[in-house]
């Protein structure tokens, strides 16, 4: 079996139904959050938020600290 020869599955047919997920450019900055629909709670669990705020010194439950982050 060829590695390489595979069908390409989308963001949304391989995440459960609670899973987030961030989006990044090639350069590796943070362009958005995939946020499950019906989450509980306006805001992103703190796992999530701990290693955007890591990588990226942004608060995901912030709007202003990031603008533009979809």
């Amino acid at each position: 079996m060829d590695s390489n020869n595979h069908d390409f599955l989308g963001l949304e047919d391989t995440l459960e139904e609670d899973d987030y997920a961030l989006i990044m450019s090639k350069d590796g900055t943070l362009k958005g959050i995939w946020i499950p629909s019906g989450s509980e709670g306006d805001e992103v669990p703190n796992a999530i938020t701990d290693v955007i705020k890591h990588f990226w010194d942004v608060d995901a439950n912030d709007e202003t600290s990031y603008g533009t982050i979809h």
